[in-house]
């Protein structure tokens, strides 16, 4: 099998609710993550294009988060009405989105 030509993590990182830094579970992240999934299916993307949960990014306070590489772009406070366009933006046009792309520290 070849390699994917995009992929797609999707951090779903869980936390103590108490944890003052939040995380990415609680803003809703499995479902973004089903999202990719469907939408890579329902555009016939598999096998060209794989998300994966992930672990725990180290930016929950800007979380939902996800990186795609092998740009090594990294998205935040990404929601679930994101997905399409991040599929159509980045994934099939190679355009960043540029409006929830993370600002560089």
């Amino acid at each position: 099998m070849d390699r994917y030509e995009k992929h797609i993590f999707v951090c779903i990182n869980e936390r103590p609710a108490d944890n003052p830094k939040g995380c990415c579970s609680t803003k809703h992240s499995m479902k973004i993550f089903q999202k990719f999934r469907s939408e890579i299916s329902a555009r016939d993307l598999k096998g060209k294009v794989c998300a994966t949960k992930s672990g725990c990014l180290a930016s929950c306070e800007t979380g939902p988060n996800i990186v795609i590489y092998p740009e090594g772009v990294w998205y935040n406070n990404v929601t679930e009405k994101d997905v399409p366009e991040i599929i159509d933006e980045h994934i099939i046009k190679g355009n960043i989105v540029d409006r929830l792309k993370r600002s560089p520290s």
